[in-house]
């Protein structure tokens, strides 16, 4: 282990905040409207806390720094930096945050301590925008499996519901499965929230968190199901107005709550299937 020159680790943190700061601006400001889908911003926050959670503990698996391949990473990310800023793509400069921050760990702290973040940094993958062209190509089939699925298990509750594609009949009324009740985006977005519940929960069986990370798909999947069965629901009994205000505003929060009751049981079910490990003294 090498001596950690502190000092020196807060101004290179100051340079790198000086220099995405433009990125930050025009985020603000909206110049990446047409890229962003909402939550990179938060997914960056989250990010931010755990590698400053982990501050102390990187610090003290501090090696033997790797200037080369760290200075690759830095060199790599600012020509990454440099073509986003040039082709004004959002994906392309935090794609250069990400790779920045792994070049600054390589170079003060060594690989030690960049296999210990590999978390935080894997999870700011989730604040990439995604190609529109896969979002135009996943979104269409997970509608119309959302909306099969919904209106099937409306069906067997005994209420009246037809469809036809993305479109749900209930009673007298009509609803679109549009992208924000069943887009790629959406899944991406919980599957990010999974991930860092899995992260967090931190078991001991490796097995129960590979297990979890791989069923917040489906968790994914069912709590959209949930999100359009409820809206249908609160428009059959409260009207079209009741529907189209829920959807823009509970729902939302409703769609995440109903996530986390489904990723949390999954977990407990997990517990109990799958056998302790044994902590050895």
């Amino acid at each position: 282990m090498h001596a950690v020159d502190i000092p020196g680790l807060m101004w290179v943190l100051a340079g790198l905040v000086a220099m995405y700061a433009p990125t930050l601006w025009d985020w603000a400001h909206g110049v990446w409207a047409a890229e962003t889908q909402g939550h990179e911003l938060l997914i960056l926050l989250v990010s931010s806390y755990l590698l400053f959670r982990m501050r102390r503990s990187l610090v003290d698996l501090a090696t033997r720094p790797s200037v080369r391949l760290g200075g690759a990473a830095v060199g790599l990310a600012l020509a990454l930096y440099v073509v986003g800023r040039v082709e004004q793509s959002l994906r392309m400069e935090l794609l250069s945050l990400l790779v920045m921050l792994a070049g600054v760990l390589l170079c003060l702290l060594g690989r030690s301590a960049l296999r210990a973040a590999w978390f935080p940094l894997a999870f700011m993958l989730f604040a990439l925008p995604l190609p529109y062209e896969l979002v135009l190509a996943v979104t269409g089939p997970l509608k119309q499996a959302v909306s099969v699925v919904a209106a099937q298990l409306l069906v067997w509750f005994g209420f009246p519901v037809g469809r036809s594609g993305v479109v749900i009949t209930i009673g007298q009324y009509q609803l679109l499965v549009v992208e924000a009740c069943a887009g790629l985006q959406t899944m991406f977005t919980l599957e990010a929230m999974g991930l860092l519940y899995a992260n967090l929960k931190n078991h001991p069986s490796a097995l129960r968190t590979a297990l979890l990370a791989v069923l917040v798909v489906p968790v994914a999947f069912m709590a959209n199901v949930v999100r359009v069965m409820v809206l249908a629901l609160v428009t059959f009994y409260f009207g079209d107005a009741a529907g189209q205000g829920f959807l823009h505003g509970f729902s939302g929060i409703l769609l995440f709550l109903v996530a986390l009751v489904l990723i949390t049981s999954v977990d407990g079910l997990l517990g109990r299937l799958l056998p302790t490990p044994e902590v050895r003294a």
